[in-house]
């Protein structure tokens, strides 16, 4: 599941956290693919709870939690499969840190606008908006999806851009 960028390889990094947001990241990101890039890496980042309560899952869990949500989040993007140049990929460690590290080898990293963090009435979340002010590329955040009736998600075309 683990693949670097080869040097001169175009790569688009999505941050994927299971989100509908993330998930009209990686759609958005897929139509850009003829412009843009050459391979869609779409990353999950975990790490361990600040909190351990009775229901906390072993450490061992985490990291197939975060694969499993990573999984949900490219079938319910490809519904009819995943074009071949996306690749997934699990990494242990903060999400804001892990992207800003990858942008350094990335074309362009793309977000969604909200994950699956609390505040819902920010514009934009914790870690898009680090990853906005820190990314050694340009990132594109997409600000959202809409909901449909019986869960169905649509990506909406509007999109904000950090260059």
């Amino acid at each position: 599941m683990e693949t670097t960028p080869t040097r001169g390889q175009r790569v688009i990094i999505v941050g994927v956290d299971g989100s509908c947001s993330s998930v009209a990241a990686l759609r958005l990101a897929a139509s850009l693919m003829p412009l843009a890039g050459d391979r869609i890496d779409a990353l999950a980042a975990w790490q361990h709870p600040l909190v351990f309560g009775p229901s906390t899952p072993l450490e061992d869990d985490y990291e197939e939690l975060a694969g499993q949500a990573l999984d949900q989040a490219v079938t319910d993007a490809f519904p009819t499969g995943a074009p071949c140049v996306v690749t997934q990929r699990v990494r242990h460690g903060l999400a804001t840190e892990i992207l800003i590290e990858e942008s350094r080898q990335a074309l362009m990293v793309v977000l969604g606008s909200r994950g699956r963090g609390g505040f819902n009435g920010l514009l934009l979340g914790s870690v898009s908006s680090a990853v906005v002010e820190r990314a050694e590329c340009p990132v594109l955040v997409s600000h959202g999806a809409v909901q449909l009736p019986g869960g169905a998600a649509i990506a909406v075309p509007t999109v904000g851009a950090s260059v």
